[in-house]
């Protein structure tokens, strides 16, 4: 005990080390031994006058250092020991901090670019002499502290190896900046325990050359049959190939059921082939011009694809997205597919169903749409267990692009840190360190259901396409890709001098692939030929219907009734605020009759009957609980501790699930899930609101691309309604148009549906009929904003329970039809502007029309309504928007041909606002005089026909 006592690290002629010791424990109680953390840890704490601790005072430490050094006499012998002991001691601390170091910053020094084209400065942080240390300390034995070398003391050139092996080498790993401590060591453990180069077996080696022989030899194959067409070939990057492989495999052997995968245009074909198994002969039809498509068709790099593979784990089905040439965009599509497919499998983690994107560098750096992706994953609505990212690294991007002027970042990748993702750079001509980081990935993702990223730094031996000239911008790089050899060549030399394959065997590997793709038939050797159904959904039901089919959306009057109070019923001692309890009041009013149905009312109940029905509601959005103009309420929130109640949600026990969850401040990624989302679910209502109509244009990628197109492009339904707050109430350009005139330039062939409804009761038979009706088309939705609360904007129950979805709405107040000069056909608010007009002045020979569906046109209903006022001589259509915007130019030739069918000789002219750039105008008086001066010409008095 005494000798314990003499050479103890708290003796007093080490009480200077000692202080200096604590100065750096209390910037950094990490940065410091554990045993002296723990020991500073138990010091006394002093409390503040605001009641907190605070550090120890300096003058403590020092007295409780002197207590201990007169507790015992030191001899000369006893200084010098502890000299020694504490010079030991302060280079241990050094070595703790060049191991963290090299966690932090190894992956600037590692060797990342097959092409070793960028020189990276030499990183200070990992130089002995940073740190006070020298290559005499090389021999000296340290602890390793929480380094997972497998042995807890090493010398200091076996620490540097190993740190050298696991962070310098051809991976670069990113996880210092996770906050979580568990999953900063799970990443330690896992590199460091096999210095990130895990001994693998000779088969698993040949099995490694085989993908590379796969990805390699297609791409020759296709480039000496179709020499100079475009393919956006994978040479260079060919250890994708591999990678995808293991990663479906371990997915797989995890219990993945189905996987997901979005990418662009680069190895898409290579994909398809060697990792989807589509048949080759398939492939080279498409090259040759021999497929006809029954739709306009996309590009072969834009197809889909799905099949079934076995795994360890079992069958799992694969998607591949559809993808336009707005790269990322295809991200947040995955990421709704996926969500789909797991609400389906109930799986709120995440297990069952593993989205994969694979990325461009200068599109995953340059596109906003990758941020909104990022926040998104770990929301309540958008979240699916963890994304597992790829980025197909060409080191320049699209043509032209240097490092320097594609982003302002170190790393193409760096983006995805503010999600905290794990991040794996790897030299994709090493084959082995790709395949640990894919499987590293894929452990993550399991484990900890979270979003890492594989940065696969490759190169483009072809350029941009087969057609580009790429030395023509990168003399250089080009000139080296020249010389470089191939990836499979490389790594088939490395297993030939290591004895695990001969030159014949390799030979004979890849003669036997190109023999297998000459005779046409699939190349996945665990492809499933009789694919479980249960593994994908089924779209057969939604097939082969015609736009214009009606469904009976009506219901029983007394059942209604019942429904309508209770969904509007808080539970007992549930507290809520005042005007929301008024709100429940009055529906509840509604429901026994005693007041006239508002929208809210009639919306929140058409999902409550579709709900009690068997159909699936999901409806996300900004404020989309309460709603943006607080008519919908469909979320209620106590008022004592916040929790919160959904009334659709508990109907009964056997209803379908209603998922109601406010978004992010996004529009272009959130629609484009929910897009995703509703071509994966198509047996329910999936809604998108926006918070004002016009916050769609920052979507518009995903109307043009994906809502408008995909159908016609890719056979792709999807039955997705989107909810966009449209009306011209003087809030100035940014918040009147939900910009009708952009959806009805995109109408064609039945591709979507765009309503105006003006009623409680249309949009409870609108947003009925969408969900019963088995045809799964788009629906397009000026929703109202002011008529949210309109005294005139009523419907009664009787409406709801008898009535249908009407497309055109004839006059209702009561009017000689016979006497009826002049018709005013319009769509949306300015209805009710028209109407109130109308009546203060006792006009009662002019007629008004609503227009509730403007695509696909309702000529026929049209007519049929006409036809009740034989004595027509004008005609006009009247709208809010500038002349330039709204229906008019798209539709106006509907409408003649109608009336040239009702009454010859009748001539349609145009009332409202004149040609204008911005939407709507900013000023409230400008406003009105603009509608006083369009209402006062739609009601000018008729002039008498001549004779």
């Amino acid at each position: 005990m005494e000798l314990l006592r003499k050479s103890s690290h708290i003796a007093g002629g080490n009480a200077t080390y000692v202080e200096d010791l604590y100065e750096s424990y209390l910037l950094d109680p990490n940065g410091v031994p554990e045993q002296w953390r723990e020991y500073f840890e138990k010091l006394p704490r002093v409390e503040s006058p605001h009641g907190t601790l605070q550090d120890v005072p300096h003058s403590i430490i020092r007295d409780r250092f002197a207590q201990i050094s007169k507790m015992r006499v030191r001899t000369e012998a006893t200084v010098a020991h502890d000299s020694q002991a504490t010079e030991y001691e302060r280079k241990q601390v050094r070595v703790v901090q060049l191991v963290s170091a090299y966690r932090q910053r190894g992956h600037q020094k590692a060797s990342l670019d097959p092409l070793s084209l960028h020189m990276r400065d030499p990183v200070p942080d990992l130089d002995l002499g940073f740190h006070k240390l020298s290559t005499a300390d090389l021999e000296t034995v340290f602890q390793t502290g929480n380094m997972y070398i497998g042995k807890t003391d090493a010398t200091l050139g076996e620490i540097v190896e190993s740190l050298e092996r696991t962070y310098c080498h051809t991976i670069g790993a990113e996880f210092m900046h996770i906050v979580d401590t568990e999953q900063r060591h799970w990443i330690m453990q896992r590199m460091e325990s096999v210095r990130s180069a895990p001994n693998y077996s000779d088969d698993m080696r040949t099995q490694l050359l085989r993908s590379l022989i796969k990805a390699e030899g297609l791409e020759k194959s296709l480039a000496s049959k179709y020499p100079g067409t475009k393919r956006f070939g994978l040479e260079g990057g060919e250890s994708l190939i591999p990678m995808l492989s293991e990663m479906v495999q371990r997915s797989g052997s995890y219990g993945a059921k189905e996987i997901v995968i979005g990418m662009a245009h680069r190895g898409r074909l290579n994909v398809l082939v060697n990792i989807f198994g589509k048949n080759p002969s398939d492939l080279f039809a498409e090259f040759e011009g021999r497929v006809v498509y029954d739709k306009s068709g996309d590009v072969k790099y834009h197809q889909g694809f799905s099949s079934n593979v076995m795994t360890p784990g079992g069958e799992v089905h694969l998607a591949l997205a559809f993808n336009p040439s707005h790269l990322e965009i295809v991200s947040p599509v995955v990421e709704g597919s996926v969500r789909a497919r797991q609400d389906r499998r109930r799986d709120p983690v995440g297990n069952t169903v593993v989205p994969i994107v694979i990325h461009g560098d200068a599109a995953f750096a340059g596109q906003g749409v990758v941020m909104e992706t990022f926040q998104m994953s770990q929301t309540r609505a958008y979240k699916t267990g963890g994304t597992l990212h790829i980025v197909l690294n060409n080191q320049v991007g699209f043509t032209t692009s240097d490092r320097e002027d594609a982003r302002s970042t170190e790393y193409c990748t760096d983006i995805a840190k503010m999600v905290q993702a794990p991040i794996f750079h790897v030299n994709a001509d090493d084959p082995q360190a790709v395949h640990f980081v894919t499987q590293l990935a894929g452990d993550f993702r399991n484990t900890f259901h979270r979003d890492v990223v594989i940065d696969l730094v490759c190169y483009r031996r072809r350029g941009h396409n087969e057609a580009d000239e790429p030395s023509v911008t990168q003399p250089l790089m080009y000139e080296r890709i020249r010389k470089q050899k191939t990836t499979r060549d490389l790594y088939a030399a490395e297993l030939i001098a290591q004895g695990v394959i001969t030159a014949e065997e390799d030979e004979r590997l890849v003669n036997g692939y190109r023999e297998s793709l000459d005779r046409g038939k699939p190349l996945v050797s665990g492809l499933v030929s009789e694919p479980n159904p249960s593994l994908f959904v089924d779209w057969t039901p939604y097939l082969g219907h015609e736009w214009n089919m009606e469904y009976d959306t009506s219901m029983d009057l007394q059942a209604l009734q019942a429904l309508a109070h209770d969904i509007n019923v808080a539970p007992e001692g549930f507290p809520l605020q005042r005007q929301v309890a008024k709100i429940l009041e009055d529906r509840r009013k509604m429901a026994a009759g005693a007041l006239a149905l508002n929208w809210g009312a009639a919306e929140t109940l058409a999902y409550a009957t579709l709900l009690q029905a068997g159909y699936p509601v999901r409806l996300t959005g900004q404020d989309v609980g309460r709603g943006t103009f607080s008519h919908r309420h469909a979320v209620l929130h106590n008022q004592k501790d916040a929790s919160r109640y959904i009334p659709l949600q508990h109907i009964r026990e056997d209803q379908a699930d209603f998922c109601i969850l406010d978004s992010l401040l996004s529009e272009e990624a959130v629609l484009a899930f929910e897009y995703g989302y509703s071509t994966t679910s198509p047996t329910g209502l999936v809604i998108w609101e926006a918070q004002f109509g016009d916050f769609a244009n920052g979507a518009q990628v995903v109307i043009d691309q994906f809502i408008t197109s995909g159908e016609h492009k890719w056979s792709r339904l999807c039955g997705l309604t989107m909810l966009l707050p449209h009306g011209y109430e003087g809030q100035g350009p940014e918040h009147s148009s939900a910009r009708l005139e952009r959806f009805l330039q995109l109408c064609a062939e039945h591709n979507i549906q765009v309503c105006v409804p003006t009623t409680p009761a249309q949009v409870y038979h609108m947003l009925r009929r969408q969900a019963i009706r088995p045809v799964r088309k788009p629906l397009v939705v000026m929703s109202p904003k002011s008529l949210l609360r309109h005294k005139e904007a009523v419907s009664s129950l009787e409406d709801l329970a008898d009535g249908h979805y009407y497309n055109v709405l004839d006059e209702t107040d009561p009017i000689d039809k016979q006497a009826v000069a002049r018709i005013i056909l319009c769509s949306g608010k300015v209805y009710y502007d028209l109407r109130a007009a109308r009546r203060e002045r006792d006009i009662d020979n002019i007629a008004i029309v609503r227009l509730e569906q403007l695509y696909p046109f309702p000529e026929a209903e049209l007519l049929d309504v006409l036809s009740g006022y034989p004595n027509i001589t004008e005609a006009v259509w009247c709208q809010e928007e500038p002349q330039n915007q709204g229906a008019w130019y798209s539709s106006q030739h509907h409408m003649r041909r109608v009336l040239f069918s009702h009454r010859t000789g009748v001539y349609l002219s145009y009332v409202g606002r004149e040609p204008s750039a911005a939407p709507a105008a900013g000023y409230m008086a400008l406003h009105l005089a603009q509608q006083e001066e369009f209402i006062n010409e739609a009601l000018a008095p008729v002039v008498p026909r001549q004779r």
